[in-house]
């Protein structure tokens, strides 16, 4: 660290303590002031914090600039996505080198027989081709643009796309005629991403979000017509549920569905009748899940229904379309340990997703037999699941594979022949060789003797792991029952090269062992996340792969929460904390019902509004307020954006703040114009992950 860096002094947060009241307790809050988004002191300390962390940091700008050189000079920045076939067209994107954001093409197909996607050579377009929307003509002029929707119409002749400039999920949908080029005079303004067309190409089916960013209520607008006699097609009273539409492959049904995180429920309408009455598939009841994929065998209109009702990895029946609630015919009988994820259904056959030991798999379902064959991959640890298969009756499936060592890949496969059909591999350019890295998976003991399985990743030229300490770089999630899934990333490249080990702790809360796991991280045992991630610390200093000083940490969102969770619990097992728009004043933010996701998020987290348990457990683990004097922490970055309406910018500022208060080492970056997802704009996007791995290497002491 440079003698500036060093002397720069840190913001000094103004403390005005607010008291909070709940079942008999009273936390004065000293900096819940910071929640006035719009008052200029706000936007002046975060701006602070921002030239403080700017200080700090100057001596890595160096690194910072290598790092991203790195990415940038292994990415092939002029590249083509594999082509998808919908109708008569391939749909495509484009990267072009020097640009943020993605082209969008299509050209027409020149045969209907061949399914085999055209290969273009560098620098050359394909025959007819065509661009739909580029995405930096649609972004200049803006520091932000995310698209949210985009659908070209089964006519293939009108493009919807919704379009957010400023990083808080509200978009404008608008329609493009692709005949003529026009833009339409139909724009939609506060929606929810995922917008659809109808079949016939008439309608928008959209849906917009309540005072909590909850969507609540899902809208037909009829082309040609104002926005102000759009039909409710239906809506969600109850704060718990989140509701969304979207037509079936078949094209036969619009699917209204709406969920919590425990209770879900469907509705069907005609999609050739979009005002009729929406018709319920399977009433709600409080902790089933369900969702439903439509197919024809044999002549008739059926339902692929995967459930939990009495089930807890789940299971899948088929019933009538006519009559959902009719007898269900098993189909997969549910199997303890094998969760299943999801069904996907086609005229001629479906694919299962399900998760066994760990990994997630697919399999192709047979109609006839309910027989499902598994696709079969080499590789110990490895991704695979489906993607860009629009088409009803395609005759090859395709599927996104990758893993730690290998980078993504698209293949296309014959469930006639049982072929893979290598399509294309994420090119790395400077001589990448998967052969100088190894994955493997090792398992840590839990307080309570559960086994957590750990996942590695290294460059094999450092030596083995565990043959002496190294240093780690430790990422772990835990929540929603969400799976941190083996996947290649280039950008982690610059830290396997200077010897770091990458590591995952799959702790509970997360999905990666069944819904079990899940349930043993969540609402009274959420404390689980928190330890098994200590106790994965622990097992890989224990073992002799790394020490606290050669171990840092990182998690984003919920991940974020267990990051300063654990600061709190074990902050001497961890040199550095990367807490990317960390959940970490979450008591505060589950207790306020009008903030956004609040009462969502009860499923989850517990109510510790109207219950005086979960409030005193959610208080005992809660970040914010558990940060202790006297405690020597690990040097912490936390990352934030202004706009995100997820995680709202408070938490971390508050945080960080808080951390302060008792002398750790502590940074807040706050991105003053993007969202959840941080910066838009892939060569941004570079920039913000070279800030994070510059400073990560320089706790490391690898700068």
């Amino acid at each position: 660290m440079t003698d500036t860096a060093a002397s720069a002094r840190p913001p000094v947060a103004a403390r005005d303590p607010r008291p909070r009241r709940h079942h008999g307790d009273e936390f004065a809050d000293p900096y819940e002031w910071m929640r006035a988004k719009d008052d200029a002191r706000v936007t002046a300390h975060l701006e602070a914090e921002n030239a403080y962390t700017d200080a700090r940091t100057a001596h890595l700008e160096p690194l910072r600039e290598q790092i991203f050189q790195e990415i940038k000079g292994r990415t092939r920045e002029t590249d083509l996505s594999v082509p998808t076939r919908r109708g008569d067209w391939w749909y495509f994107s484009r990267t072009v080198e020097g640009q943020q954001y993605g082209i969008h093409c299509r050209a027409p197909i020149a045969d209907p027989t061949n399914w085999t996607p055209p290969e273009p050579t560098e620098g050359e377009t394909l025959p007819g081709e065509q661009v739909l929307l580029d995405g930096n003509l649609e972004a200049d002029g803006e520091e932000f643009f995310s698209l949210g929707t985009f659908e070209v119409s089964n006519d293939a002749r009108l493009l919807l796309y919704g379009v957010d400039t400023d990083g808080d999920e509200r978009y404008t949908l608008r329609v493009r005629n692709l005949d003529t080029g026009e833009t339409l005079p139909d724009v939609i303004d506060g929606t929810f991403a995922g917008a659809s067309l109808s079949p016939d190409g008439r309608f928008i089916v959209y849906s917009t979000v309540d005072d909590a960013w909850r969507p609540d209520t899902v809208w037909l607008h009829e082309l040609g017509t104002p926005t102000a006699s759009d039909q409710k097609l239906f809506h969600e009273p109850d704060e718990k549920y989140w509701v969304g539409a979207g037509f079936t492959r078949s094209d036969r049904f619009l699917v209204i569905g709406l969920g919590s995180s425990i209770t879900s429920e469907e509705w069907l309408v005609p999609a050739d009748d979009l005002r009729a009455e929406p018709r319920v598939v399977w009433p709600r009841q409080e902790g089933v899940e369900y969702d439903s994929e439509h197919a024809i065998v044999d002549g008739e209109d059926v339902l692929y229904i995967l459930h939990n009702d009495g089930a807890l990895d789940f299971e899948l029946v088929r019933v009538p379309a006519s009559d959902p609630r009719a007898s269900r015919e098993i189909v997969i009988a549910h199997q303890p340990g094998q969760r299943l994820l999801g069904v996907s259904t086609f005229r001629d056959w479906g694919v299962v997703g399900y998760r066994r030991d760990g990994i997630a798999r697919i399999g192709m379902l047979d109609y006839a037999t309910s027989d499902v064959r598994e696709i079969a991959f080499d590789e110990p640890l490895y991704s695979v699941g489906t993607a860009g298969n629009p088409e009803w009756a395609p005759p090859l499936l395709r599927l996104g594979y990758g893993s730690f060592v290998t980078p993504s890949t698209v293949y296309d496969y014959d469930p006639a022949t049982g072929d893979l059909q290598l399509r294309k591999q994420q090119p790395v350019l400077g001589g990448y060789d998967a052969a100088d890295y190894a994955q493997a998976r090792v398992w840590a003991t839990a307080h309570d003797g559960v086994r957590i399985p750990i996942s590695l990743v290294w460059k094999r030229s450092f030596g083995e792991v565990g043959e002496s300490p190294r240093p780690v770089h430790l990422y772990g999630y835990g929540s929603y029952e969400h799976s941190i899934e083996p996947a290649f990333s280039i950008a982690r490249l610059s830290e396997l090269d200077r010897g770091v080990v990458f590591a995952v702790a799959h702790v509970r809360g997360g999905g990666e062992m069944g819904r079990q796991w899940y349930e043993d991280g969540k609402l009274l045992a959420k404390r689980n996340t928190f330890t098994d991630f200590v106790d994965c610390a622990r097992h890989l200093v224990d073992g002799g792969y790394t020490t606290p000083a050669t171990l840092v940490a990182e998690g984003g969102s919920a991940g974020g929460l267990l990051m300063g969770a654990v600061a709190n619990l074990a902050p001497e097992l961890f040199a550095g904390i990367v807490a990317d728009v960390p959940f970490v004043d979450a008591l505060t933010t589950i207790l306020d019902p009008s903030l956004p996701l609040t009462v969502i998020e009860w499923d989850e987290w517990g109510d510790p509004l109207h219950d005086p348990e979960v409030y005193a457990y959610m208080k005992s683990y809660s970040p914010y307020e558990n940060v202790r004097d006297g405690v020597a922490y690990p040097r912490i970055l936390a990352v934030t954006s202004f706009n995100d309406t997820r995680v709202l910018y408070v938490e971390p500022a508050k945080w960080v703040a808080r951390l302060r208060d008792v002398g750790a080492d502590a940074l807040l970056k706050c991105e003053m114009v993007a969202g959840h997802g941080g910066v838009s704009g892939r060569y941004n996007a570079w920039r913000e992950r070279a800030f994070e791995l510059a400073w990560l290497l320089d706790v490391l002491d690898l700068a």
